[in-house]
């Protein structure tokens, strides 16, 4: 298999600042905003829309310099995903484990895989997400496995000698942007039981990607079953990812920061739609009429405290972002020590447990803002809540506070894993 570039890489944005993405991501998120309504109840792969995504430059963003990348910061990331999120939360998490697998492989990948890779990244090629799985314990009770494999040459060949390889067997499940990426990075068991990064070929003999997502948010996702079917892996695409656990890291803390930005997105974008209902569509209740306290909906008192309220509540989920953001670009993709790990992941965690709880009640409450009309399925306003709630199933706020709590009370480290 190759590391050829995605058939867009002339067409790819040079970005190398900061304005230069937080520019592209506006851009961008205005240019998908009119199809939100449609992919979500489509939910099917929005192909269109993520050709213009790997096209954007933004998967480039946090590639390291010394590869040729703008090794932009997290504050930047966050802002950038925050952006499209408040659009299309969806496409939003699409590159989320993209973003993840560039830093493993800035941390802890050898110098060809970084390489290959990272070309591969800037020209536009999109890493796919074969992480979780079904059927086991929880989501991280891996079946899958990386066996080596002997082989001969068959009839017909060149008559070269025996060789071997590595045979990817399993199935995945949760499997965001795998069905449109260019890699699919996978975790399985190795011959020894350590855990392993396998980088493989979207199209490879033995790959079949289902579009077996039927749920109620983040549709557009299509985060479905992977199948591997005897996949031949490169040895020279294969990450030792055990290792990544065995030191201080960041890897969970900045995953979760995307994570943060889709949920602050989404809060922003539901408030967004709120206010513009309540000011172009809603009546407002009777009894604020007939007292004298308002003749337009935006007059309610009620209204414009519930309103100033969930206001507050964005801002502050905005705010702990960009503080949590800020906290990682200290403490870098290589932590000091334990402390300094702590630090990164405590603060993504009190973000993306508040920015959780802010969208769930902002999506729902824009109904009482809004009123019974705003329930009409033409306008789709469902689907923040929808999305909202989705998301956050994945990853229980209840941890996120039992850490948080833990580590200020009783000065307890978090736990050094992949999702905090």
């Amino acid at each position: 298999m190759t590391g050829t570039p995605t058939a867009t890489a002339a067409r790819v944005a040079v970005l190398s600042s900061a304005e230069d993405a937080i520019t592209a991501a506006r851009a961008y998120a205005a240019s998908i905003a009119d199809g939100a309504i449609t992919r979500d109840r489509a939910g099917t792969v929005p192909y269109p829309e993520l050709a213009a995504l790997d096209a954007s430059g933004l998967l480039g963003i946090t590639v390291p310099a010394a590869h040729g990348g703008p090794e932009l910061s997290p504050v930047v990331l966050a802002e950038v995903i925050r952006t499209i999120a408040a659009v299309d939360p969806a496409i939003a998490q699409i590159p989320q484990a993209h973003f993840l697998f560039v830093d493993v492989l800035a941390v802890h990948g050898r110098p060809e895989q970084q390489r290959r890779l990272f070309a591969d990244v800037l020209a536009g090629a999109r890493l796919g997400n074969g992480v979780a799985e079904r059927g086991g314990k929880h989501a991280q009770d891996l079946k899958t496995r990386l066996r080596s494999a002997s082989w001969n040459a068959g009839p017909g060949s060149d008559g070269g000698p025996p060789g071997s390889a590595l045979l990817l067997d399993g199935r995945k499940y949760y499997c965001t942007g795998a069905i449109s990426a260019r890699w699919i990075g996978v975790t399985a068991l190795d011959d020894d039981d350590r855990l392993v990064l396998a980088f493989v070929d979207r199209g490879a003999p033995g790959v079949t990607i289902d579009e077996d997502w039927d749920v109620m948010g983040q549709r557009a996702t299509v985060s479905g079953t992977a199948t591997f079917d005897h996949v031949q892996v490169d040895p020279g695409l294969v990450v030792p990812y055990a290792d990544a656990f065995e030191v201080p890291q960041q890897f969970g803390a900045r995953s979760q920061l995307v994570h943060t930005a889709i949920q602050v997105g989404i809060a922003g974008g539901a408030l967004r739609d709120a206010r513009a209902f309540v000011t172009t569509k809603a009546r407002p209740f009777f009894e604020a009429t007939r007292s004298g306290w308002a003749d337009a909906a935006a007059s309610d008192p009620h209204t414009i405290h519930r309103f100033g309220r969930l206001a507050t509540q964005v801002a502050a989920a905005e705010a702990l972002l960009a503080s949590a953001a800020a906290t990682l670009s200290e403490v870098t993709r290589f932590p000091r020590n334990a402390e300094e790990a702590a630090r990164g992941s405590i603060a993504v965690a009190e973000a993306k447990a508040f920015a959780s709880d802010t969208a769930v009640e902002v999506a729902s409450d824009l109904f009482a803002l809004a009123g019974a009309s705003a329930a009409d399925e033409r306008y789709d306003l469902s689907r923040h809540w929808r999305n909202a709630r989705t998301h956050a199933s994945h990853d229980p706020v209840d941890w996120k506070y039992h850490h948080v709590g833990n580590y200020l009370l009783n000065d307890a480290l978090p736990p050094n894993h992949g999702q905090l």
